[in-house]
This record gives structure tokens, C-alpha cells and sequence, in this order.
């Protein structure tokens, strides 16, 4: 009995020993909490999967924040617009807009004025960008409301090109009126504002158009003054010289 206590006793001690001779595994390192955290990008709004490649040439760029109240959100350069029949109507040059504006235009050209065009017997091929995003006044006055081109919500347009090479100045009483007639009453139409000829001054010679928000019940601004051509001058005769006196030589010869 003592024999076989004393075997038990060496067969724990052994087992404590051996117990003692493996390594613990290491501890789980702490998760960081200072790591910087990637964000994933926003989702595509309903504008930008509307305008498609199909529609327009317009890739999308960041944001535009400040300065200022200048700024505006999903925002595309708008390159050209795409008609039905897959040729292209080019913005010269290119208009940084937001999403919501560019698509008014796109939807403008493609559905009126390619249209209106066609109708005078030509093919459009390029829409004068006078102005589009632009961080500044209105009417380029410093220190006044900013403008709707600070936030990427308008534009200024003086002219159609044609295939031909004839442009069309939306602008210049000598252009077609029932053509400048169909354009006023379309971007009337479609858009918030809008300011040419007559309107204040400051638009004589192109046309504004922007998506302003108004308050509800607040009316469109439709002010742009579609003048009649000016009559063309009439040649006034040129009086011609009363007739030399006739002179008598002596002898009674007339000279």
C-alpha cells in the first residue's frame, strides 16, 4: 500500500511538472480605437442615375464648398448633350453645374431646341456657355446677394452654332423672331428664372437662366424683351450737280 500511495504521488507530481512546462498562449492584442475609419462613398443620387451617357456627356465632380455662400453640391461638368439621334451638341466650353440645373439644360436642348432648329431648316451643334458655376455677386456687383451661378444653379447663354457654321444670337434683334419667340416661351417654361433684353440692364446681350427656389406662391421670373428686327435703311438719293452754266466765247461760240 505505501509502495502504491508513493507511485500515485510521483504520477501527480510528474503530471504538475509537465503542466508547468507548456506555454499559455499570448493574449489577444487590443482592438485599436485610433485607427482612421474609411467612409464609404455616398450612393449616386436620383439625378445623376437620370443622366446618363445616353443623355449627356456630364462626369460627375466633388462637391464645391465655399467660399463663402458659394458652394453646391453634386455637381457635373457638363461637356455635351446627347440627342435622340446620337450626335452631340457640344457646351462651349464645358458648364460646371450641379446635377439638377445640367439635366434642365440636357432635357431643354435635346427636347426644344434641337427641335426649333431643325425647324429653320438647320442642325445644332454647339450651345455659347457664357457663364456657369461662378462664385460672385449678382450681376457681378460686389457685395451683393450671391448669385445662383455661386451655386452651380445657372446659365448664361448668347448663341446657337449650327453645322453650317451660322450662329444664332439669342440676343440680336436680326436673328429670326419666331425663332427667339419659341425659345423665350420654352425656357420660360422650364426654368425659375429668367433675364435677357429689357430685364434690367445687365443682360442685353444673352440670356440667364437658373432653378432659383422661390417661396410657394412666388411666381416664375420670366423678363426678356424679344424685339422686333430693326428696319433696314433705306439708300437716300444722292442729288446730283446742278448743270455747269454755258459760257460764250467771243465770236458767239458756246463752249
Amino acid at each position: 500500500m505505501k509502495r502504491l500511495l508513493a507511485l500515485i504521488l510521483l504520477l501527480v507530481a510528474s503530471d504538475s511538472a509537465v503542466a508547468q512546462t507548456i506555454p499559455l498562449p499570448r493574449p489577444r492584442p487590443a482592438p485599436a480605437t485610433d485607427a482612421p475609419k474609411v467612409e464609404a462613398p455616398a450612393p449616386p443620387s436620383a439625378c445623376r442615375l437620370r443622366l446618363t451617357e445616353e443623355l449627356a456627356v456630364a462626369p460627375s465632380l466633388p462637391p464645391i464648398e465655399g467660399p463663402g455662400d458659394c458652394g453646391a453640391p453634386d455637381v457635373v461638368r457638363l461637356v455635351a448633350v446627347v440627342l435622340a439621334d446620337g450626335s452631340r451638341v457640344a457646351l462651349t466650353p464645358p458648364a460646371t453645374l450641379r446635377c439638377g440645373m445640367a439635366e434642365a439644360i440636357v432635357r431643354w436642348v435635346r427636347e426644344d431646341v434641337a427641335a426649333a432648329v431643325h425647324d429653320i431648316g438647320g442642325s445644332l451643334r454647339s450651345v455659347d456657355n457664357y457663364a456657369s458655376f461662378d462664385c460672385r455677386g449678382r450681376n457681378n456687383i460686389v457685395g451683393a446677394k450671391t448669385s445662383e451661378h455661386g451655386k452651380g444653379n445657372a446659365l448664361d447663354i448668347r448663341s446657337f452654332k449650327l453645322a453650317d457654321g451660322k450662329v444664332v444670337k439669342l440676343a440680336d434683334p436680326q436673328a429670326a423672331k419666331d425663332f427667339r419667340d419659341r425659345m423665350k416661351k420654352s425656357v420660360c417654361a422650364r426654368f425659375s428664372t429668367v433675364l435677357g433684353p429689357g430685364s434690367d440692364g445687365y443682360h442685353e446681350d444673352h440670356i440667364h437662366v437658373d432653378l432659383m427656389d422661390r417661396a410657394p406662391g412666388r411666381f416664375r421670373m420670366c423678363q426678356w424683351d424679344v424685339h422686333d428686327p430693326e428696319p433696314a435703311e433705306t439708300a437716300t438719293a444722292v442729288p446730283l450737280p446742278p448743270p455747269r452754266p454755258k459760257i460764250e466765247a467771243k465770236g458767239g461760240r458756246k463752249l
